[in-house]
């Protein structure tokens, strides 16, 4: 009885949410301010939630090191605005003249992947392989068009993803400054809120989403830059045109889940093919090595059972996310789930399992 009691409550209360988002709907112009607000902060705010883990650690040992937090933050800003001097000075303009060199010679890219075609095409061996009715030149070239159509969608949503720039810039270095300042305490504040028989489990929960979201971009800018080596010293070895510029591609495109790494390789192949054909299968080799080499090698040292998602899983999130938030969604769908995760698995032993699973009393012996 008292499990069917709990049932109903539960029912009840998820009828009440349902209610509750069903109201909201209709009166949904009380929250377009909200909204408004939302998506010009949400940029800013992940870009300072990304650096505050991956610097936290940083300013955590300087202040162990009796260095005042605010000094460190300071020092660290200023170790950041040399190296992107150094960055601007040593290897932008390596960059410069691989994106002027691409830009000019743009216009005949297409026509000498389509001449690199015709030849696979007329060549001896294909011709035996592949039926007389069949021209896999041009069938290759729309799935190129559609590859290239598909980065365009996630290109333009990239660039209208910082189109903020000004705010951005002004913006995020600020609530950073803020973040890493006060430390730990969000998380205490954020306790305080529960009820106070409450409190042990809210901070265990709060703990535990901090650990997994530290590791998780600790670790993805750790695996990413891995990649981004494997991949660029595999460039050099087959003689890649554009390495450089493809390899910061294919690094930044990595941070897009399952989506990214499909997308980063049709530009790959592309150069390789303007090259020969034995150039775009061994840069479809260097990738697929690289990659292999990331997924079974780095990434489980590196995340361990922190990111025990299963790829599948992973596939319905991303997709879900792209069709929802667009690139925003595709770029928070994980981390989001992760935490949710994690809410509901304490709420289930807090709530459910605790009174649906207990044991049930033994009776008393006649004779005591």
């Amino acid at each position: 009885m008292a499990k069917l009691n709990l049932f109903i409550r539960i029912c009840i209360a998820v009828l009440l949410v349902l209610g509750i988002i069903y109201v909201s709907s209709l009166v949904d112009f009380i929250f377009t301010p909200v909204i408004s607000l939302f998506s010009v902060a949400i940029v800013p705010l992940m870009l300072a939630v990304f650096f505050y883990y991956l610097l936290r650690p940083l300013i955590d040992y300087l202040a162990s090191r009796k260095l005042n937090r605010t000094v460190a933050i300071l020092l660290v800003y200023l170790v950041i605005a040399v190296l992107l001097l150094g960055f601007t000075v040593g290897v932008w303009p390596s960059l410069q003249n691989q994106l002027v060199n691409l830009a000019n010679n743009m216009p005949g890219v297409f026509n000498a992947v389509g001449e690199q075609l015709t030849k696979l095409e007329d060549s001896d061996l294909l011709s035996k392989l592949i039926p007389a009715d069949m021209n896999p030149a041009s069938q290759l070239m729309d799935y190129l068009n559609k590859g290239f159509s598909l980065m365009t969608v996630y290109v333009s949503g990239l660039f209208s993803f910082v189109s903020n720039f000004a705010i951005v810039l002004f913006t995020f270095p600020i609530l950073l400054f803020y973040m890493l300042k006060e430390g730990g305490k969000f998380g205490d504040k954020l306790v305080s809120f529960f009820p106070k028989r409450y409190h042990e489990e809210g901070a265990s929960v709060v703990a535990e989403i901090d650990g997994v979201m530290s590791s998780f971009i600790v670790g993805r800018v750790l695996v990413n830059l891995a990649l981004g080596v494997l991949m660029y010293f595999g460039f050099l070895m087959i003689g890649l045109p554009y390495s450089l510029l493809l390899t910061l591609v294919a690094v930044l495109m990595n941070f897009i889940p399952f989506i990214g790494a499909i997308l980063s390789t049709v530009p790959i192949f592309i150069f390789g093919l303007i090259e020969s054909p034995s150039t775009a299968i061994w840069s479809i080799v260097v990738v697929l090595v690289a990659q292999q080499i990331q997924d079974n090698l780095v990434a489980p040292y590196i995340f361990g059972k922190s990111m025990d998602i299963h790829p599948l899983t992973t596939i319905i999130l991303v997709l879900a996310g792209g069709d929802f938030g667009g690139i925003i969604g595709i770029l928070l769908i994980i981390p989001v789930y992760m935490m949710l995760k994690i809410i509901t698995v304490k709420l289930y032993e807090l709530f459910v399992r605790q009174r649906w699973e207990k044991e049930p009393e033994v009776p008393a012996e006649a004779g005591d």
